[in-house]
């Protein structure tokens, strides 16, 4: 294995490995991508305070999410499509992190099936919906995710409309993908891609091919997606879904505080900070920026956990400083089992962990719960003055 010290050095052996189309689907943002790149260059405005001459020994990074004991608060959120970046990804990534003690989310469109994912672990991992204009689907999704023992329900709010990724169209990323002669090309190169994807357990959205009534193969599936996706979505709807699964429910898409004080009222559990990882609205604010006003409007009334442009240990410092009680990363996993499969996810991990333990010990700080805002250096004008 060579060295790895960091997710970046991930992302290179990952860029090598996997087919274009697939590195640009995950490393790409929507329009002209300021959002995406504001997600990452936001966290570098931050800087830590030094402490020294502190008792360091005795650190753990322990803490809990929606009340589940984890390893560090850093969850692997739902990616689309991972099956696609490495043979039986979702498979592999569930693993990793179950093995490692974080929370694994399976997003609906994965490639790996609820069922696939649940047999092939042993603890219940999250599942993330996203609602569909067939709410018979809807609802057996639900009911399948409750089966699988999913202890999580992670209702997405932001992709009512997909927001458009100019790399995919240029790359001909479909449902099934057009193979284009400068795809067939940047294929050839990737035998050892190919060959694993060879050996799949399967190469399409497990979740859906079979379970929707009509959508049988990638064609079928590629007009039924496409036509899905609810834009009638309200808060009512979202109340309903909480019922109808009964347990916990997380909200992902939270950008602005009066949405955090909606999600409050409908009894989400926790939510997430997040655009999307700069997939959907280019020009919103970065998830970092708006999350100390959403802290003000939510208080200790549910948990906020921070997603996007986690790329370091030092990231996941921040945000808990911050006052976040939980982190989700995705591109920061996606490198790693492109790169090496799930030994791969389990060194993001790694890294990821030593970072912030290293960091928080260096700041004077011992565990998850003396973490605040007093080790931060945050520009006066950080959060803005937007009108």
């Amino acid at each position: 294995m060579p060295v790895i010290t960091s997710i970046e050095d991930l992302k290179r052996i990952y860029k090598r490995r996997v087919p274009k189309m697939f590195y640009d689907y995950a490393e790409s943002g929507s329009w002209t991508e300021q959002t995406f790149r504001d997600n990452c260059s936001d966290f570098d405005q931050i800087r830590l305070r030094q402490r020294v001459a502190v008792d360091m020994t005795g650190r753990s990074t322990q803490s809990e999410m929606i009340g589940e004991k984890v390893r560090m608060p850093v969850a692997l959120a739902p990616v689309g499509s991972t099956g696609m970046q490495c043979a039986d990804g979702e498979i592999k990534t569930a693993r990793a992190a179950e093995a490692f003690g974080v929370p694994f989310t399976l997003s609906t469109m994965s490639i790996n099936s609820i069922e696939e994912v649940a047999e092939a672990t042993t603890k219940p991992f999250w599942f993330q919906l996203y609602t569909m204009k067939d709410l018979d689907f809807t609802s057996r999704l639900i009911e399948r995710a409750r089966a699988a023992r999913c202890s999580a329900l992670v209702i997405t709010l932001d992709l009512q409309i997909l927001g458009q990724r100019h790399k995919d169209l240029k790359n001909g990323l479909s449902a099934p993908p057009k193979l284009t002669p400068t795809t067939m090309l940047n294929l050839s190169t990737k035998w050892g891609w190919c060959m694993g994807m060879a050996g799949a357990k399967r190469r399409n959205f497990g979740n859906l091919v079979g379970h929707v009534h009509g959508v049988k193969d990638l064609a079928s599936l590629a007009s039924y997606t496409a036509e899905q996706f609810d834009p009638a979505l309200d808060w009512d709807k979202v109340a309903k879904l909480k019922e109808q699964w009964g347990g916990k429910v997380i909200l992902k898409g939270i950008l602005d505080p009066e949405d955090a004080k909606m999600a409050l009222k409908v009894g989400a559990d926790a939510i997430v900070v997040s655009n999307h990882g700069g997939r959907q609205l280019d020009g919103a604010l970065s998830s970092i920026r708006m999350l100390d006003p959403i802290l003000q409007a939510v208080g200790d009334d549910a948990e906020v956990h921070l997603d996007s442009g986690i790329r370091s240990g030092q990231d996941v410092l921040k945000a808990l400083a911050m006052g976040a009680k939980g982190t989700h990363i995705g591109r920061a996993f996606v490198y790693g089992l492109g790169a090496m499969g799930q030994e791969g996810v389990t060194k993001a991990l790694e890294v990821i962990e030593k970072e912030l333990d290293v960091s928080m010990a260096l700041c004077g700080r011992r565990r998850m719960d003396e973490l605040d805002r007093d080790i931060l250096l945050i520009p006066e004008d950080f959060e803005g003055r937007w009108q």
